[in-house]
């Protein structure tokens, strides 16, 4: 995870040195550029400055051919050559490289040249001029170091900025956020969030406050429905029981009547265990149960076992047990309770007869294993109403509802099959 600030800077800072190496080689062809026409200018101005101060001293031609021959000795740079009168082009510029023979250690480097016809006497001459041009990479490099020193500078200064001014711009949004990290459901509070000049913030305000209010009169409603309903259900359901149970008893029922008696009487019981179960999810989704009291496990774990050892001899189960004395959690007795009687009566469930069962309970971990010939499917292993097995007994809920005790809990359970085991663990 990255925050925002990082998401937007991390593109401008890439975005700004591929400009940055782009204009590179751009200031060095506009540099040389610039140079060279600069340079064949001056070239130009000297051949003509030159031709004028020849024809103003009016020299004879033999003074004139003295005069130029001294000046092709000292102006190495320039040479004046004369030419026929049929001789005449247009003016060449160009570019050579020349190696300087008059320092010490011989280096190649670059000249303007012009090649230029002028008029000395009324006679035409052959004006050449070769310029150095100063080393545009030099003065490349030299722009490029401070256009990255000051990229750098900017950069610095506006990851600078961006962190002081993010840290009031943001404020409200930081508020906001944790406000909502504690924000509880349960409580079926409004959240007042502060008054902010930043539009996008006040818009986001409000529309959260109108979601948290809605969202809080809907969970009121469903509460109360899911709380209603089940308790309502359950006195009909209780009427009806004992009204079979006294048919049950009756003498006078035929061997089919008492059939169907009695199977009305298994659908009836199974409909009060699943009534009972949604309403128990219900109040742990609803987080009706407090998980502060101190549970000692062990103990708790020995009382289950006692309650199902007439299930374990039933089906001739042999039982195992690991368990450590004196093991404390903080949690929810009676949730602890359910989680430990589903674990146990779901083993049974799914172990064969004269198959076995596994009990470890360790300082932050309880494992139940029991014997079996496949695994479970994953995939629907802690849905509600998921049937793993052929037994038509349970209601469907008790994995679910042990999934919902752990995650009330903020504990993990996991199942695995190894070894001809189911195996599930939940981890303290």
């Amino acid at each position: 995870m990255k925050p925002l600030l990082s998401k937007t800077t991390k593109p401008f800072i890439i975005y700004v040195l591929i400009i940055l190496a782009i204009s590179i080689p751009v200031y060095y062809f506009v540099v040389d550029a610039i140079w060279k026409g600069e340079l064949d200018e001056h070239n130009t101005t000297i051949a003509e400055k030159t031709a004028y101060e020849f024809n103003s001293l009016k020299l004879s031609d033999s003074e004139l051919e003295k005069s130029i021959t001294l000046w092709n000795k000292i102006q190495p740079g320039t040479d004046i050559e004369k030419i026929p009168d049929n001789y005449l082009k247009k003016d060449s510029f160009f570019t050579v490289d020349k190696q300087k023979t008059f320092v010490s250690q011989p280096e190649i480097e670059r000249y303007r040249c012009l090649k230029k016809v002028v008029y000395i006497n009324k006679k035409p001459f052959l004006f050449t001029i070769e310029t150095n041009i100063e080393e545009s990479q030099e003065t490349v490099a030299a722009i490029a170091l401070i256009t990255i020193f000051f990229f750098i500078l900017i950069v610095v200064g506006l990851l600078f900025l961006n962190k002081k001014l993010s840290t009031s711009i943001w404020l409200p949004f930081r508020n906001t956020l944790d406000q909502l990290k504690t924000f509880n459901l349960n409580n079926q509070t409004k959240i007042e969030f502060a008054k902010t000049d930043i539009t996008e913030f006040e818009e986001l305000n409000l529309s959260l406050g109108k979601l948290i209010e809605h969202n809080v009169s809907a969970f009121k409603t469903q509460k109360e429905f899911t709380e209603n309903a089940s308790h309502e259900l359950q006195t009909p359901l209780a009427i009806l029981k004992n009204k079979l149970d006294i048919l049950l008893q009756n003498e006078n029922l035929t061997e089919k009547q008492y059939q169907i008696a009695e199977e009305m009487n298994r659908a009836l019981t199974r409909s009060s265990r699943i009534n009972k179960n949604l309403l128990l999810l219900a109040k742990i989704d609803n987080s009706q149960f407090d998980k502060t009291e101190t549970i000692q496990l062990d103990e708790l774990l020995h009382q289950s076992m006692e309650i199902f050892q007439e299930h374990f001899e039933q089906k001739n189960i042999s039982v195992s047990k690991n368990i450590l004395p004196g093991i404390n959690i903080s949690g929810n007795r009676s949730l602890t309770e359910v989680l430990i009687n589903n674990l146990i009566l779901n083993a049974i469930r799914h172990t064969p007869a004269n198959g076995s069962i596994s009990i470890k309970l360790g300082s932050s971990l309880f494992e139940i294993a029991n014997s079996g010939t496949e695994k479970l499917n994953t995939d629907l292993l802690f849905k509600r109403f998921s049937k793993l097995s052929s037994d038509s007994s349970g209601s469907g809920l008790g994995l679910a509802i042990i999934k919902e005790i752990c995650a009330f809990h903020q504990w993990a359970v996991s199942y695995r099959f190894e070894k001809n085991q189911h195996i599930f663990s939940v981890n303290f």
